[in-house]
């Protein structure tokens, strides 16, 4: 199967590019390599959720955030290369989760994002990660997610 059968299987669909909050692009390709600008976890428009973990969203929230913020970057990723089959590899993911003073589970969060990358890449989709708590992001996110991929 291809990813986007994979996406198609799982009851999901790429959305279209998320707009640009401010003055960036969504991927940039460069050499054998897409990497993504950070996105949003933003469905036709707005934000899924607002607030920070461990205060405002729970984890399961945080979860379906990092997911749908991972989904849009795979859009941004076929905007890029036109199929996703043209990755052979998820190198990098980058977490960062919006997070009160005592809340630890940013890696259970950012699980959102790279189990689905695993279930539409399979081995390909295994990848370095790292998930980062901070204070605040960008319209009061409580995730957002930055891919590198490969593509051959």
């Amino acid at each position: 199967m291809t990813p986007e059968e994979r996406l198609t299987a799982l009851g999901l669909t790429l959305p279209e590019v998320a707009k640009p909050v401010a003055v960036y692009i969504p991927a940039v390709r460069t050499g054998s390599y897409v990497f993504t600008s950070g996105q949003l976890p933003l469905r036709d428009g707005a934000l899924l959720h607002n607030g920070v973990l461990g205060a405002d969203v729970t984890p399961d929230q945080g979860y379906e955030a990092a997911r749908q913020c991972a989904l849009n970057a795979l859009a941004a990723i076929r905007a890029d290369v036109g199929d996703l089959s043209a990755v052979t590899r998820v190198v990098k993911v980058l977490g960062f989760v919006a997070s009160a003073p005592d809340f630890t589970g940013q890696p259970q969060v950012v699980n959102g994002a790279s189990e689905l990358l695993g279930d539409v890449f399979g081995d390909a989709g295994q990848h370095a990660r790292s998930a980062v708590g901070v204070s605040v992001l960008p319209l009061g996110a409580p995730v957002e997610v930055e891919l590198i991929v490969e593509v051959g």
